[in-house]
């Protein structure tokens, strides 16, 4: 058993009412640069939909992630070290600008500098690429809230052999909104594809990052990626990626799209597993398996066992601590509510989702039943607008069973808490129904309903004594054999990479935990400019004169 931390994340896609802020706040933080302009570390897509970019699931067309070979080994889809040698200079799958949208502008200054006319001026879109008038035809959310939905939605490949099952007229069909992030694999396709070795996981928390330094802009990162979630900046060169804001986790705080999300969606934490059992978990034949055989990797870190290994392999005694308080263990291995994105690119993802119940609740009150009652939510599941098999192709695999297991789960939590909310007694046969005790039921409830802060986000921070080492730690893919670590296959510029340096740590811990820009030490010197109702001059916004009036 070698026992490694991953820092992971689970949405609750109930609770996401598909406001983009998280995208919004991502964008400003990390992508506001050029050669970014179409570039979304986070975004939120409707569900049925095309995604960003444009059918990005399909990797028939887009060679993404990993396939097993008759003889059990893995092999990227897009090819091995022959393919991507002969393929080097002109690598064919990639999604043109057109799959992502050309980003644009608007002629404001026609806008505002037009004199007096009979008609009004019109601020004409153009490309921040070109800088020439163009039309606006595509973009990151334009299928948003199922815009477009008979053209758009009813191209979304996870349709695919369910057809008849789902109705596309708009006042019919089902939606649901699905926020995406790097899924920061255990097995990632995307540095197995990289020839410079460019892209690693980090040995500490498992965050995957892109070395700036080693990237040479190959891009086979962006084909290997199934999620297409590594982007090419056209400006530098480079090829770039979700960070999983590390900066901020590495001094105990949230990635930016959790800290703004207005859904409280969001939970992460740190997961302990066995990296012995990655490979065997991944090449696993059944692909109805793979779900399982990913939550068997994670370890329980309360188990002695367990503790005595991760002691042994040098993880400190709080991340151990953290782990034991996991919201991400939590829900994937204690509730059994989280599933992975895609298990069947066989990268196995550490962003997991809680598949959304909401509307079960809608159907069955549409009928006039009670929308609350076990019996009549546990019927309605095999009935959904949103049909399982949907859910499934997109978490399990295709497996409908998991996914109809952790729907009543959802569907039992809300009848046995109504129960208690009206202060009737509870009903014990509720939780029982799906293997769950009352206490257990009721302690899922808090962690998905009312947590607080420090329950949903329970990340340990970095070690300061460990601030070197941190500039030092990788590790390569766990089954790849080629790229990705080995140093003589493409010559110099590949190889092991050098990761970026972390910033100094107890100063931005300092400067993210404070109410405002100043440090906590002279707060009170500061004014806060959003409290101002602009009336007369605040104490404290200008420098005191001194005796001569200055």
């Amino acid at each position: 058993m070698r026992v490694m931390a991953q820092m992971a994340m689970v949405m609750n896609l109930d609770k996401c009412i598909g406001c983009h802020t998280c995208s919004v706040t991502c964008k400003q933080a990390w992508t506001n640069r050029a050669g970014t302009e179409y570039v979304w570390f986070n975004n939120v897509e409707t569900r049925p939909g095309l995604g960003y970019p444009r059918t990005y699931e399909d990797q028939d067309e887009w060679q993404g992630g990993w396939i097993r070979k008759p003889n059990g080994r893995l092999e990227l889809r897009a090819g091995g070290r022959w393919k991507k040698l002969l393929t080097i200079f002109s690598n064919p799958k990639l999604p043109s600008i057109n799959d992502y949208y050309e980003p644009w502008t608007y002629d404001y200054e026609t806008l505002l500098n037009s004199p007096q006319t009979d008609t009004f001026p019109v601020a004409r879109p153009k490309s921040l690429i070109s800088g020439k008038d163009m039309n606006v035809e595509w973009s990151a959310n334009w299928d948003d809230d199922l815009g477009g939905s008979q053209e758009h939605a009813a191209r979304d490949v996870m349709l695919k052999g369910i057809e008849d099952k789902v109705k596309l007229e708009f006042e019919q069909t089902f939606m649901f909104y699905l926020p995406r992030i790097c899924e920061h694999c255990l097995n990632p396709s995307c540095a197995a594809s990289c020839p410079s070795g460019a892209i690693y996981k980090r040995e500490e928390d498992g965050i995957v990052l892109v070395d700036q330094d080693r990237c040479r802009g190959w891009r086979m990162c962006v084909s290997g990626c199934p999620y297409k979630k590594i982007y090419f900046n056209h400006k530098t060169g480079k090829a770039e990626k979700c960070t999983f804001c590390y900066p901020r986790i590495e001094v105990g705080i949230p990635t930016v799209c959790s800290e703004t999300c207005v859904g409280r969606l969001r939970y992460i934490g740190l997961v302990l597993y066995d990296a012995d059992k990655v490979l065997e978990a991944a090449s696993i034949e059944d692909e109805h398996a793979l779900y399982d055989a990913q939550r068997a990797c994670f370890l329980d870190p309360d188990d002695p066992e367990v503790q005595r290994a991760a002691e042994q392999a040098g993880i400190p005694g709080d991340w151990i601590e953290a782990a034991k308080k996991s919201p991400v263990w939590a829900l994937i291995n204690r509730y059994e509510v989280a599933l992975p994105l895609h298990p069947e690119y066989r990268t196995m993802p550490m962003v997991w989702y809680i598949p959304p119940l909401s509307p079960v609740v809608d159907v069955v009150r549409d009928t006039g039943e009670d929308a609350e009652d076990r019996v009549n939510l546990f019927a309605a599941i095999d009935t959904l607008r949103i049909p399982v098999e949907y859910l499934a192709n997109l978490f399990t695999a295709g497996h409908t069973e998991p996914v109809d297991k952790v729907l009543k789960k959802l569907a039992a939590m809300r009848s046995y808490m109504r129960d208690i909310n009206l202060g009737r007694d509870p009903d014990e046969s509720i939780p029982a129904a799906v293997g769950m005790t009352g206490e257990e039921m009721y302690e899922m409830f808090r962690l998905l309903a009312i947590a607080k802060y420090s329950e949903r986000y329970v990340i340990p921070t970095a070690h300061a004594e460990q601030a070197h080492a941190l500039e030092e730690l990788a590790t390569e893919c766990a089954v790849s054999d080629y790229g990705g670590g080995q140093q003589d296959l493409f010559g110099e510029g590949s190889g092991y990479p050098t990761p970026v340096a972390v910033e100094n740590f107890r100063m931005l811990q300092d400067r993210q935990t404070s109410d405002t820009l100043a440090s906590p030490s002279d707060k009170s010197s500061r004014v806060n400019l959003l409290n101002w109702d602009g009336k007369g001059t605040p104490e404290g916004l200008f420098p005191p004169r001194d005796e001569g009036g200055s």
